[in-house]
């Protein structure tokens, strides 16, 4: 499990003055790419290998408001890898307070949208994956 730090920025609040939920998509990204460095396979890395990780779905349950400067702490982990699909969960916190759970699925194509194989093109990234699952845990 990777976290991440994030602190609301003021452009990242609406009229009322609590985060836009749109963010904590973004946040969810941020948390991911740093998830791929902590693993050794950075975004960037991928991309020079010819991997892209479109997001196929996101799911995210708003808990409690943040605002302006609050200091989000993000828990990401892969949850599930079949070499075609990954879905990531992650969970956010200010302080001890569950502020929001979600989750997105992606797969790997290539930067032309073709679909990769990833444990027959790229053994050493689908072992680093699989060795990096952290399955539910609740039954």
């Amino acid at each position: 499990m990777t976290e991440y730090i994030h602190r609301v920025n003021y452009y990242e609040t609406d009229k009322m003055g609590i985060t836009h939920h749109s963010n904590y998509i973004r946040f969810m990204e941020e948390a991911r790419i740093k998830w791929l460095d902590d693993i050794g396979f950075s975004y960037k890395r991928c991309e020079s290998m010819g991997i892209i990780s479109p997001v196929l779905s996101v799911d995210c349950q708003y808990k409690k408001d943040t605002t302006f400067d609050d200091i989000i702490t993000i828990k990401v982990r892969l949850k599930e890898y079949t070499g075609i699909r990954m879905v990531y969960s992650y969970e956010m916190f200010v302080g001890s307070s569950l502020v929001a759970l979600a989750s997105s699925s992606h797969c790997f194509v290539t930067k032309e949208g073709i679909p990769v194989r990833i444990k027959r093109d790229y053994p050493e990234l689908n072992q680093t994956l699989l060795d990096n699952i952290e399955p539910d845990t609740e039954e």
